[in-house]
């Protein structure tokens, strides 16, 4: 296969399994192409207009479908199992990178990464969900659902960097916290009630990012922070679309509706005041182009920390405060445009007679003046 095609072609050799339900169309294009550059290399015949005419047709399908995902699609793209993970980040992203291990309490849990690293001149700790590629590594580190100690470890690695006066760098990418007997057993709520309190008052910037998966509390547990950003196809949401399903329609057939329903795209929780940026993606998803992906990430994560660190302390908690209060902003939106449309209604003026009940044949009490008044 040539090399020196342009995305999205410059993927690996087209498989079924690399493809989405949903983009099967681009698969049968893609077989096009590879048969016809078999041809070429085998035949020597000549056919680079054809070629140049399917990627076109390629490139033009990818973004036209890209462009319209739903949500249920959009969870399907940040699941993708060639989606960049938080070690690839920190393999490209972070230099000198030196991990830390275990809360002191119990043990380490490998569903959470934190070390000290820079990423471009910010000396920085970097905290991330690890879900792990292959089956081992996934059994391993829970398939990101990281336990209390996970919680814990993460805390831990925070009250480092502020010791040091370090700013702080999350890393989002899981399903929700481990829902198992153990976990329950160790606290998984008060370690990520505890993460929520502490990570708020934390004196020192904090940046996080879903590059993946956002689900649940085990999201949020990492999740507090002075900006907080998504991938375009990620996703943040109180629950996954299976369980939302399941709890409300008692079935996971109702996915799709649940993923509609939750507004857990980039583009929804924008509009809602939830998150402050969208991060792009390389056209057809991160896994397209992984190398572009992590370098858009970086830019992000260094022009934030640069306009942060110029904030003083106090300065910098009472914005976060400040920030987080205003998460539910959308409901006082709605009562202030309420207020407002009741208040812009022209003002008429009526007699005030008119608003005193008087039976048929009576006649008003002596003295009784008419005079108006102004109602809205």
């Amino acid at each position: 296969m040539n090399n020196s095609t342009s995305t999205p072609t410059a993927m690996a050799s087209a498989n079924a399994a690399s493809y989405l339900e949903f983009e099967k169309p681009l698969y049968r294009i893609q077989l096009e192409i590879e048969q016809l550059e078999l041809d070429q290399a085998e035949g020597g015949r000549d056919f680079s207009a054809d070629l140049k005419e399917l990627r076109q047709r390629l490139k033009q399908m990818t973004k036209r479908l890209y462009s319209h995902l739903t949500a249920w699609e959009t969870v399907l793209v940040a699941r993708h199992p060639q989606r960049p993970l938080a070690p690839h980040y920190l393999g490209t992203m972070v230099r000198d990178f030196c991990e830390i291990h275990g809360d002191r309490l119990y043990g380490d849990d490998k569903a959470i990464i934190t070390g000290f690293g820079r990423i471009g001149p910010h000396k920085v700790m970097v905290i991330g969900h690890n879900k792990g590629r292959d089956t081992s590594e996934r059994i391993s580190c829970n398939f990101g659902c990281a336990h209390p100690e996970g919680y814990r470890k993460a805390l831990r690695a925070m009250e480092m960097a502020e010791k040091f006066g370090l700013p702080v760098v999350c890393l989002i990418d899981t399903q929700g916290a481990y829902p198992g007997i153990g976990a329950e057993e160790r606290g998984i709520s008060s370690a990520i009630a505890v993460n929520l309190r502490e990570m708020s008052r934390l004196k020192t910037p904090i940046v996080c990012c879903v590059i993946g998966e956002g689900g649940s509390g085990g999201a949020l547990g990492i999740g507090v922070g002075d900006r907080v950003a998504m991938f375009e196809h990620s996703f943040y949401s109180v629950i996954s679309p299976e369980g939302c399903a399941a709890i409300l329609w008692r079935t996971g057939e109702q996915r799709k509706l649940a993923a509609e329903s939750l507004k857990l795209t980039a583009k929804d929780l924008m509009r809602l005041n939830i998150i402050d940026s969208v991060i792009k993606e390389p056209m057809g998803g991160a896994h397209r182009d992984p190398t572009a992906t992590i370098a858009s990430l970086e830019k992000y994560f260094t022009d934030s920390l640069r306009e942060l660190k110029r904030f003083k302390v106090d300065t910098l908690l009472r914005k976060r405060y400040e920030r987080i209060r205003g998460l539910g902003s959308f409901f006082d939106q709605a009562a202030v445009k309420e207020k407002e449309a009741v208040t812009s209604k022209p003002r008429t003026r009526t007699s005030s007679s008119s608003k005193i009940s008087v039976k048929s044949g009576s006649r008003p009490a002596s003295g009784m003046k008419r005079s108006s008044q102004t109602t809205s």
